[in-house]
Order: structure tokens, then C-alpha cells, then sequence
């Protein structure tokens, strides 16, 4: 996977992680993938809530040692 940038939300509650994360995708460009890490278990609903509503694909998500991380793919 081709990350264009990393956005470390880590230690940030909602709605937070969901606007860095709207942000840094909107700095973006069409088909560039975002990875976000976060803390924050309401970031697995939150996130792909989002990702989905804004036209953007979730591609994949993880949980390692507690930290979650996502790599969303901006839409065109």
C-alpha cells in the first residue's frame, strides 16, 4: 500500500481523530491514501462512518497494542 502521509491522532477523543483526519484528506489529492493512527475505540465506527459519508474508501483497519490504525483512500 502506497501511503501518501501518516496522521497520528493518538490521545485524542472524538470528534477529533474525524476532523485531523478530514483535514489532512482535504490537503490530498484523489486516490492518495491517508493512514490514521488513533486511541480512540469510537475511531472504528467514527472513521468508517465518515469515510463512507465523505466519499471516501476505507481500505483496511487494525488494532495493534491498542492503537488503531486505518488507511483511507480519498475519492475522486
Amino acid at each position: 500500500m502506497n501511503v501518501k502521509q501518516t496522521l497520528d491522532t493518538k490521545g485524542l477523543s472524538c470528534p477529533m481523530p474525524i476532523v485531523k483526519t478530514k483535514k489532512a484528506m482535504d490537503a490530498l489529492a484523489s486516490g492518495d491514501i491517508l493512514e490514521v493512527l488513533a486511541t480512540d475505540k469510537g475511531a472504528v465506527n467514527d472513521l468508517s462512518a465518515w469515510s463512507k459519508s465523505s466519499g471516501h474508501e476505507l481500505l483496511d483497519h487494525k488494532e495493534e497494542d491498542g492503537i488503531f490504525k486505518f488507511w483511507i483512500q480519498k475519492g475522486y
